[in-house]
């Protein structure tokens, strides 16, 4: 039997994933040290690392002389350089859609919540005030909804926005037709997208494709009545064209939990601004999603340890290339 590794897990993982791995693992958490830099520079001892939003790039990767996998506490791996650790052989994994419920509730309520002014009329019953006529609203029964990527916090979105009586479009590439469900209206092109809807929600991972794919056409197709929210990553959008868009007018709210620069600095524009609305990247974090993201990332671990691929692998490929290389 292989004997127990050590795990390195993020700071305030759901317990329920670090217990399940009692057995083959003993498990530390990166708050146990004096900071998360600490924590990699002692990377070395650890043969599994279980991450969220800590750095894991070229430089850590190569230190990491016993790690035989990484395991994303959630989607996305733009903080993982999985080249590197392919050229290492470590497995790289995540748990795509286990807070995509999470997500796509906190897309819809950012939506709601522009739409209907809830930040500003919030503020104005605290101040002692009570002018009704300064918050009127839009429903959004009857709007279209445009989702910039179709994975699967985008389908939940869609459901959602359905469900309300809204049309659906969506813009993405890399799915094929026959997963684009009949009520949802598939166009081929980003500005389509943004020129037949009323809000759009940004679904789309970040890639050197989508980094700052949203800009100023894109909001000024969306028009001044258009709201724009972000729940995916925040370099998607081009925060100094969406500032210079609510400046002008040219568009009509912002629902946004990532930015580029996280987190912002203490001299953002877009904090001075009622039309906004901000959360601090806390999309997915609900118990529900936190407890499944960690079961799921723990069990990747223990596939690796007992010899396996997880299903959810992103460098399948490269490692079994490496392994028929290495077979010559």
């Amino acid at each position: 039997m292989t004997d127990s590794w050590n795990v390195l897990l993020p700071p305030q993982i759901d317990p329920s994933g670090p217990e399940s791995l009692a057995d083959i693992a003993r498990c530390t958490g990166m708050d146990e040290y004096d900071s998360v830099e600490d924590a990699l520079e002692d990377v070395g001892r650890y043969d599994a690392v279980v991450v969220r939003v800590a750095e894991l790039d070229a430089d850590v990767i190569a230190r990491a002389s016993k790690l035989k996998v990484i395991a994303k506490h959630g989607a996305g791996l733009d903080n993982v350089d999985v080249d590197a650790a392919s050229r290492r052989g470590i497995v790289v994994c995540n748990t795509p859609g286990a807070n995509a419920r999470s997500v796509a509730e906190h897309a819809i309520a950012l939506l709601f919540a522009v739409r209907r002014n809830l930040r500003t009329a919030d503020r104005h019953v605290r101040a002692g005030e009570w002018n009704r006529s300064a918050f009127v609203g839009r429903e959004l029964t009857g709007d279209t909804l445009g989702l910039f990527g179709f994975g699967a916090i985008a389908r939940e979105v869609s459901d959602l926005a359905h469900g309300m009586g809204q049309t659906v479009l969506t813009y993405d590439p890399y799915v094929p037709d026959d997963d684009v469900p009949a009520r949802v209206e598939r166009v081929r092109e980003l500005p389509a997208l943004f020129a037949r809807s009323d809000a759009v929600s940004v679904h789309a991972p970040l890639t050197p494709e989508t980094r700052h794919a949203v800009s100023t056409d894109e909001l000024a197709a969306l028009g001044e009545h258009g709201v724009l929210v972000n729940t995916s990553r925040g370099p998607v959008v081009d925060e100094a064209a969406l500032l210079a868009a609510l400046e002008r007018g040219a568009l009509g709210g912002a629902g946004l939990d990532t930015f580029e620069t996280e987190p912002p600095g203490v001299d953002n524009p877009l904090y001075d601004r009622d039309d906004v609305l901000l959360t601090p990247h806390v999309a997915g974090v609900t118990g529900e999603a936190l407890a499944r993201m960690s079961q799921r990332a723990a069990a990747n671990v223990r596939t690796v340890y007992e010899g396996g691929l997880p299903k959810s692998t992103v460098n399948r490929d490269a490692l079994e290339n490496e392994d028929e290389e290495g077979a010559e």
